[in-house]
């Protein structure tokens, strides 16, 4: 490579570090900015529709109210599940302490190292705090949403308006593949969402019965959490497996019982995350992987808890992007998880 052609290279990658930058930095205005991106996709179609029907404000107030309600049931559930398994860690702290120093005694009476610094940073006290502060920061997200809200109600108000410019002879051609991405990103992240809803539901059902059945104490805080968690990929089902498992060794005092929670969730969430969810969602999201895997924990690292959630459709709206531009459409087909047979015949039309 030419100095003249890497200079461009080192300029782009200097520009995309620059941006990375502003957008860790900043993700006290970023992060409910995308939030609200999202939602809008998901509600804009529904918007729209009730302003043939009703005056514009109108329709407003029972989109934003039909959003609000949804998510706070769902935010609500998580809440309510952590806040069941910090009373239950506080009541049952003697009984856990117990099993963990007899856990600790068979290791360190095995030659096992590890079990000594682990008692210095990991005990029922460290536990029951972790699990009081995630439900008191679940709770804290009012301000959050709040913010969300604001930019939803703003950017609904003027879908219509922004759709007129994007048709505006002085934008095009980028106007009308603008214009194309934003629907297809609409339809994708709407079918995204619903498969995702449903499979939630549904893991949360038999999580809650998977308990019941096998006598485990707050069957339904186990199926609330593991609903919620569902909706981000990898990340929530391992969270959803790992506290139930770890509860059953204090509940039970017995690895044999602790392995058979762990493997029964684990099937359940490996038959409906790996083989009902593609069968429903089918080749329109065919996305590979690994970069699934990449963005959830890039985002995550990016922005927490909300970049976990929301990296996912960052990546389906990216990969969109990419499609309607022929220079790079090349990066849509490497993210996707299947030969693009359409993509070629694209490129040689």
């Amino acid at each position: 490579m030419t100095v003249q052609n890497a200079k461009p290279m080192i300029g782009y990658l200097a520009t995309g570090i620059l941006v990375l930058a502003l957008l860790r930095f900043g993700q006290s205005i970023f992060v409910p900015l995308v939030f609200s991106l999202f939602v809008i996709a998901l509600v804009g179609p529904l918007q729209i529709k009730l302003q043939r029907w009703i005056p514009q404000l109108l329709a407003l107030l029972v989109t934003v109210s039909a959003t609000i309600f949804i998510i706070i049931a769902v935010g609500s559930s998580v809440t309510w599940g952590f806040s069941k398994l910090g009373q239950w860690l506080f009541v049952n702290a003697r009984r856990f302490q117990d099993v963990y120093v007899h856990w600790t005694d068979w290791l360190e009476g095995h030659g096992i190292a590890i079990a000594g610094p682990l008692a210095d940073r990991f005990d029922v006290t460290w536990l029951v705090g972790f699990t009081q502060g995630l439900a008191g920061r679940l709770n804290s997200f009012a301000g959050f949403a709040l913010l969300v809200f604001v930019f939803v109600m703003l950017g609904l108000l003027e879908i219509e308006a922004f759709g007129k410019r994007l048709r505006s002879p002085a934008v095009q051609p980028q106007g009308m593949r603008m214009l194309h991405a934003n629907r297809e990103i609409s339809k994708k992240l709407r079918r995204f969402m619903l498969v995702r809803t449903f499979a939630s539901v549904l893991t949360g059902l038999i999580v809650w019965a998977f308990a019941l059945i096998a006598g485990l104490e707050l069957a339904a805080a186990w199926g609330a959490i593991a609903f919620t968690l569902n909706y981000i990929p990898f990340l929530g089902p391992f969270v959803a497996t790992f506290l139930p498992t770890l509860f059953a060794i204090g509940q039970f005092d017995s690895w044999q019982m602790a392995v058979a929670v762990f493997v029964g969730l684990n099937l359940i969430q490996f038959l409906i995350g790996s083989y009902l969810e593609p069968l429903l969602i089918g080749t329109s999201l065919a996305i590979s992987p690994f970069a699934v895997i990449f963005s959830v924990f890039f985002w995550s690292f990016m922005w927490g808890v909300p970049g976990a959630f929301i990296g996912v459709p960052i990546l389906i709206a990216f990969i969109i992007y990419c499609e309607q531009s022929p220079g790079a459409r090349w990066i849509a087909v490497l993210l996707s998880a299947k030969p693009s047979d359409d993509d070629a015949d694209k490129a040689s039309t």
